[in-house]
């Protein structure tokens, strides 16, 4: 498995819009391979000694930090699937202008890493 990760600053007031954007994107990815798709809105972030989520985003007031995370079979399919989300229709109709100016997060501030599993537990 495969995990693409990232962390968001959102308007406080921007939170239904944030999570209607990531509705519209699921079906995107999962249409490129994508299994698994979480959006966690931040509710205990503890602003730690060196370094944190809020520093990691330069967050500012009023805003909130979102974990979030999507699942891929493997890297490749990843890969592959970046280039084919970004020419997809959907993506250049359903989310306003091209240049992400009106979408409910700056992203110049979004940290997104990939991530190869080495340990998947669960209960």
């Amino acid at each position: 498995m495969y995990v693409n990760g990232f962390i968001v600053p959102v308007p406080a007031d921007k939170k239904d819009v944030y999570r209607e954007v990531a509705e519209k994107y699921w079906p995107i990815a999962r249409d490129y391979g994508c299994t698994g798709h979480v959006e966690a809105w931040e509710v205990d972030v503890k602003d730690g000694k060196h370094t944190d989520f809020r520093r990691a985003v330069d967050i500012q007031e009023g805003e909130k930090v979102v974990f979030s995370w999507m699942l891929w079979p493997d890297k490749s399919t990843a890969d592959a699937a970046h280039e084919k989300i970004m020419q997809d229709e959907r993506m250049k109709t359903g989310f306003g202008a091209e240049d992400g100016s009106d979408m409910p997060f700056d992203g110049r501030r979004m940290v997104i890493g990939g991530f190869e599993t080495i340990l998947d537990e669960k209960a």
